[in-house]
């Protein structure tokens, strides 16, 4: 089943939308900014998962965050530190003398 959501957009609007996918470095945002240009052009949301290697609810998801909110960038804020600020600054600054090759060394540091 060909399912198209039909987003016009402007010449200002799609060019906008082209300026910040060339500046942006997050690949998610850059993403979901072509997910948005596709469909403005027409293409399937099935053509729009085929061609990015996304799945088709993803560019659902995308399509109606941007009609809802023009979200274009992710809201995960990741997750709460377990380190007070002081030994943040600590740890970075060990970091930045030392080069650990693997990750279980750097937690076994922080222990």
């Amino acid at each position: 089943m060909l399912r198209t959501m039909k987003i016009t957009l402007t010449p200002q609007q799609k060019l906008q939308l082209e300026q910040m996918h060339d500046i942006e470095r997050d690949s998610r945002v850059c993403d979901r900014i072509k997910v948005v240009l596709l469909a403005s052009e027409g293409w399937s949301q099935t053509m729009i998962s085929q061609a990015l290697r996304i799945h088709e609810s993803t560019v659902a998801r995308h399509l109606s965050d941007y009609v809802l909110s023009e979200k274009l960038k992710p809201e995960n804020g990741g997750s709460q530190s377990n380190l007070s600020a002081i030994q943040t600054m600590h740890l970075i600054e060990h970091l930045t003398e030392k080069t650990y090759p693997h990750t279980h060394q750097i937690v076994a540091y922080v222990k």
